[in-house]
């Protein structure tokens, strides 16, 4: 479970890319540029939280 823990930022910035890839190719609306800078914004905080914590 600890090793899908220290993966959670990287999943929660792909949730993000997913997105923008979808704003990009097919549905320009502004609620999905919003969810992607939440989540970019999240997944990085996590990320660095995560791994400075938890050995």
């Amino acid at each position: 479970m600890k090793e899908l823990l220290k993966y959670l930022g990287v999943i929660i910035l792909l949730a993000g890319v997913v997105c923008l890839v979808i704003y990009a190719l097919s549905a320009p609306h502004n609620w999905l540029l919003v969810t992607a800078l939440v989540l970019e914004v999240i997944g990085i905080l996590t990320y660095i939280i995560i791994n400075k914590y938890v050995e």
